[in-house]
């Protein structure tokens, strides 16, 4: 811990999924959750305001400093929101308990999506569904390459964050059956913005 990550990263995470280009990704995603909602690395809180009042949210994120800024944004949220600091690789919910997970850019950072990824099957009721929108590893060889080289360096600065995770099969290895998925380049730099947007319900 220290200046840069205590401080620093926490503000340069909120400045960077700020970008309004990603706003319709978020409404898309957030506004189909209902019930009780599981949101996986709340962050700064730039979701709550998009949930529908058909979602009591419980916001899950392991960083104090993004918890206390996604406590102010919860304001404006249409219903309370319930806070968890704890990491996503051991959700403190008991088995089969939520209707909604939701995850938007967030599997690129959590050290052990996989964990994660069979913890978010665990909290989710049978009928219930993931929804997503990540980043991840890009399907063109050149862009490929570039995601791969520049991981290492990339993760240490950026708070862990891999620009080369293969997100669909991720989520499938997590024990999902993948039932709506759209891929694509976002505007911006292709080796951050190969984009996976989509619904998963537990196999």
């Amino acid at each position: 811990m220290g200046f840069y990550s205590d401080i620093v990263l926490p503000r340069l995470c909120h400045t960077a999924l700020s970008n309004p280009l990603l706003t319709p990704y978020r409404q898309r995603v957030v506004g189909r959750a209902e019930g009780r909602v599981l949101e996986i690395g709340a962050g700064s809180g730039l979701n709550l305001k998009l949930y529908t009042k058909a979602a009591d949210v419980l916001a899950l994120e392991p960083d104090p400093k993004l918890i206390e800024m996604a406590r102010r944004a919860a304001k404006a949220a249409p219903r309370p929101v319930a806070f968890l600091e704890a990491s996503a690789e051991g959700i403190p919910l008991a088995d089969r308990c939520v209707d909604t997970v939701v995850s938007t850019w967030t599997l690129c950072t959590i050290p052990h999506a996989a964990v994660a990824l069979r913890e978010m099957r665990r909290v989710l009721k049978p009928g219930g569904r993931l929804l997503f929108v990540e980043h991840g590893l890009a399907p063109t060889p050149g862009v490929q390459r570039w995601q791969h080289r520049l991981t290492p360096v990339w993760k240490r600065i950026s708070g862990g964050c891999h620009l080369d995770r293969p997100i669909d099969a991720l989520i499938r290895e997590g024990g999902f059956e993948i039932e709506a998925l759209e891929t694509g380049y976002a505007p911006g730099p292709k080796v951050m913005t190969w984009f996976y947007e989509g619904s998963a319900r537990p196999a």
